[in-house]
């Protein structure tokens, strides 16, 4: 069976909501909200990679844990590698769960559902999707698609490719299903050393995705279907939204 870690990479640098781990919703900051989440959820220990000291700070002030990381690190998955060096130098835990730490109001079910493609010892790494419902998301850029197919009522499948174009081809039938991705992750832990030693390849460029890195050096990422799409927080629209959904639970 795994044994899997959370970590939840965090920064302040945000263009559209500046210094948004600490924002505050119901007396606590963002990033200690998400952490809770990650804790319902019981699947391991749930450690914040932070960029700044004011996070760890904040963190620890609300009893969690968190390390600090070189705030020049490129990519969230780059951060919660070098906290898992520190956390568990002797290789305890066997899966290294990637939470965004923008998802206050997540369910957690979400994140036992990232571990249940890794059932299957070939699958490298597991992310998540929901089918689209709304009209628009099928042609926003913004809403990346993975290409898989879910056949026959399986709700896990290999990704092939993931884009932020309209894709797979649905011929003009609105009815044939496509997928919006969920940008959490589990990685077996020596898939996550290998994806961070390699370059940025070329399709992650174009489509600036990083997960493409991953489908381009041969890796295996397989998709688990969920019916419950997190609100990421990017704006201070987004922020009242989580606050409102909070107040609600």
């Amino acid at each position: 069976m795994p044994n899997p870690i959370v970590l939840i990479p965090a920064r302040m640098a945000s263009t559209r909501l500046p210094n948004k781990p600490l924002a505050d919703i119901h007396g606590q900051p963002m990033i200690v909200q998400v952490l809770r989440r990650a804790m319902e959820a019981k699947v391991g220990p749930t450690v914040v990679a932070a960029a700044e000291q004011a996070v760890v700070d904040a963190v620890e002030a609300a009893g969690g844990q968190a390390v600090l990381t070189d705030p020049s690190l490129p990519s969230g998955s780059d951060r919660i590698y070098q906290a898992l060096r520190q956390v568990d130098p002797t290789a305890h835990y066997d899966v290294v769960v990637n939470l965004q730490g923008d998802l206050p109001t997540l369910d957690p079910s979400l994140v036992s559902a990232v571990l249940a493609p890794l059932q299957d010892p070939a699958v490298d790494i597991a992310t998540l999707a929901v089918e689209i419902t709304e009209p628009q998301e099928r042609e926003n850029p913004n809403v990346v698609k993975p290409v898989c197919a879910f056949v026959g009522g399986k709700r896990i499948a290999r990704a092939l490719y993931f884009t932020r174009c309209s894709a797979p081809w649905d011929q003009g039938d609105e009815r044939q299903p496509l997928y919006h991705h969920i940008g959490i992750y589990a990685y077996r832990r020596e898939a996550l050393e290998r994806f961070v030693s390699l370059p940025p390849s070329p399709l992650e460029e174009r489509e600036r995705l990083e997960q493409l890195r991953a489908l381009e050096a041969g890796m295996r990422v397989d998709v688990a279907l969920v019916d419950t799409l997190p609100l990421g927080v990017d704006t201070p629209a987004d922020l009242e939204r989580a606050r409102a959904l909070l107040a609600q639970q």
